[in-house]
């Protein structure tokens, strides 16, 4: 069984996590969801306003729709900080039961990151949205309640440590490695 991390062992990675760069981040993992708990690794991959994280379930399996009944653009791609998933994770092996699809070193806080804001990631383009991102009962199975509380709450919420949604502003492929920089809003 995977050892969670205490709220001391948290918090002693909170300043590595702060000290993550406010612009021309880099885009650390990749992952998509197939179907329920399933989980892949991905070295690159297409994102578009249509189908969202190529591969992904959200264009099938979104917990928001929109008044079509499809699956809410705003929730199409999630987003967390590589620093946090790190601490929390521990093993690289461990980042994808996250369930996120894009893992950046860039610090994800409302104040750097505003709703509106868009990054450049490869030849893609995300806006980030104002869909709130929060740690849930797989999330707490997963990494400790502890965790899920240090991503929720004070810090880690005005941070956004869970992490954060964005839509698809301009399709294209995205590889581990990219750059992730902030680009003109909205």
């Amino acid at each position: 069984m995977t050892k969670h991390l205490t709220k001391a062992e948290l918090e002693a990675g909170l300043p590595h996590i702060l000290d993550a760069p406010k612009d021309n981040g880099r885009l650390e993992a990749i992952v998509i969801r197939p179907a329920e708990d399933e989980r892949q690794d991905l070295e690159s991959c297409e994102i578009s306003l249509e189908g969202g994280t190529h591969g992904d379930r959200w264009v099938q399996d979104s917990h928001m729709h929109s008044e079509d009944g499809r699956s809410h653009p705003d929730v199409q791609i999630c987003i967390m900080s590589a620093r946090c998933i790190s601490l929390i994770a521990g093993e690289r092996a461990r980042w994808p039961l996250a369930g996120d699809n894009l893992f950046i070193d860039i610090d994800t806080s409302l104040e750097n990151l505003p709703t509106g804001q868009r990054l450049s990631i490869g030849s893609a383009v995300i806006e980030v949205t104002d869909a709130p991102h929060h740690a849930c009962g797989a999330f707490v199975e997963r990494y400790g309640r502890e965790a899920a509380a240090f991503c929720n709450v004070g810090v880690g919420k005005a941070n956004r440590f869970r992490g954060l949604y964005g839509r698809v502003v301009r399709d294209g492929r995205v590889t581990v490695g990219d750059r992730v920089v902030k680009t003109e809003s909205a």
